[in-house]
């Protein structure tokens, strides 16, 4: 490859070490370094939303890369408006993340799958990536992009149902109003789940639920320890995101539009209040500690000191 896409692309990751910024895991700017965006994107010229003004965007003027190793939105489906994400906002949640060489990831919605070769490039040879992608023709250029990262499985199906197997990582790519259950299930210890929880205007924040390891020291760390339906969760900000195929419940999506709205009336830069994520209903007995519930799950209130 000619030197000056790989000088841009060096640019680039450093520049989204500051913006993002990457703060714990330096092998993500490596990342962003070694994947050619331009891959993903079809050929140009390509329609771009530039950082804070995505009200304006425009067609660049040629097919020149340098235009999109910028930290940018670029167009993918303009009709369906589908973007290939900002890549400062995908560096700072990957940096929230425990990512190592060696682990397997679960990706939902990869699209045309450049996050799935940024994570493919994290988490190195030895580790796999399973990249689930619902519609058939972004599946399909996904399979085709990815051929170079042999350690990327591209499946085209509905990523909510699919089984990946133990996985020490799931990061969803589009907004649910509660995980899927094999989201939960198949988190190892210590493996962490990081999705959008949003409400049907598509605005919500990032849920990251960990698999707890207990050191078993303690008859509460022994009790515990067996306890697979309650997981370490926390808000690592909010977010505007493309909805998850089949992750709706509208019954849910009216509560979580009523917390939220509440959360942000009392104090728009308020912290979201819960610190664990459980399996299951709420019963009458923890009802006064829920935050907010889905099918399936519900977001434990944090503790007031």
């Amino acid at each position: 490859m000619p030197e000056e896409p790989i000088a841009l692309r060096r640019w680039y990751a450093e520049d989204l070490k500051l913006r993002a910024p990457i703060q714990h895991n330096l092998a993500i700017v490596e990342a962003f370094a070694a994947a050619p965006r331009e891959r993903f994107l079809g050929p140009g010229p390509w329609r771009i939303l530039p950082d804070g003004r995505p009200d304006s965007p425009f067609v660049t003027p040629d097919d020149d890369v340098h235009w999109i190793y910028h930290d940018v939105l670029v167009t993918i489906d303009e009709t369906r408006g589908l973007n290939n994400g900002m890549p400062s906002f995908w560096a700072r949640n990957f940096d929230h993340l425990d990512l190592k060489r060696g682990q397997h990831v679960l990706q939902v919605g990869t699209g045309t799958g450049y996050y799935a070769a940024v994570l493919a490039e994290i988490v190195g040879p030895d580790g796999r990536v399973i990249a689930v992608e619902c519609d058939d023709e972004l599946a399909a250029r996904a399979r085709s992009n990815l051929r170079p990262w042999s350690h990327v499985d591209v499946v085209h199906g509905d990523g909510r149902v699919h089984d990946p197997g133990d996985v020490d990582a799931v990061i969803v790519f589009a907004g649910s109003t509660h995980p899927a259950p094999f989201w939960l299930d198949r988190l190892a210890l210590g493996g962490q789940l990081l999705m959008p929880l949003t409400a049907e205007n598509g605005w919500g924040f990032l849920l990251r639920a960990t698999r707890r390891r207990y050191a078993e020291t303690s008859a509460i760390d022994l009790a515990m320890a067996h306890d697979r339906d309650r997981f370490d969760a926390t808000s690592i900000g909010w977010v505007g995101i493309f909805p998850c195929v089949g992750g709706r419940d509208e019954q849910a999506a009216k509560r979580f539009s009523g917390v939220v709205d509440e959360l942000r009336r009392n104090s728009p830069r308020a912290q979201i209040p819960f610190e664990a994520l459980h399996r299951g209903d709420p019963s009458a007995e923890t009802m006064d500690r829920v935050w907010y519930y889905g099918p399936g799950f519900w977001l434990e209130r944090k503790a007031t000191t």
